[in-house]
């Protein structure tokens, strides 16, 4: 009966998360990959405090995943210059750590992967909100060159 229940909710949220990938832009999508990230990690902490090793390594896995499969592999190494490389070996770096986390129950090295990961998401919000706040000009008006045949005409009359 609960399990039902259960079941019902999550695929609620499975196309509440769908909707959400499918309406959203570049940047919503980060911002999704590190809000999952970090959720992911926080799962991971709870489940390693409670010694359940199972879901703690899927949860791990889990954000481990996120980090390379979503927001690292979405790195243009080319275009993004030092900023992209920077950020690749910053992936790479919280892999590791989250590796280590695992194999030796270490809640700092949890820890310290999700403040970084907070602070990178804090500051793609503040472009994006940064990017939304500056205004976009108004495309200029071009008179035609032909006047619009469904344009009102100024129409006079003359009494005979």
């Amino acid at each position: 009966m609960f399990g039902a229940k259960k079941s019902g909710v999550a695929a609620y949220s499975q196309v509440g998360l769908e909707t959400g990938v499918h309406a959203a832009d570049p940047h919503k999508l980060t911002v999704m990959l590190f809000d999952g990230a970090l959720q992911a990690l926080r799962n991971g902490r709870e489940h390693m405090k409670a010694g359940d090793i199972a879901a703690k390594g899927k949860s791990i896995t889990h954000a481990s995943t996120i980090i390379t499969s979503g927001l690292r592999a979405s790195l243009d190494l080319e275009k993004g210059g030092e900023i992209a490389g920077n950020l690749d070996a910053l992936y790479d770096y919280m892999v590791r750590r989250l590796t280590h986390a695992h194999v030796h129950n270490d809640l700092a090295a949890m820890d310290e992967v999700e403040r970084l990961l907070g602070e990178l998401r804090e500051a793609w919000n503040a472009i994006g909100t940064s990017a939304a706040a500056v205004p976009v000009p108004a495309p200029a008006v071009v008179a035609p060159h032909v006047a619009d045949p469904l344009a009102p005409r100024s129409v006079s009359f003359v009494s005979a």
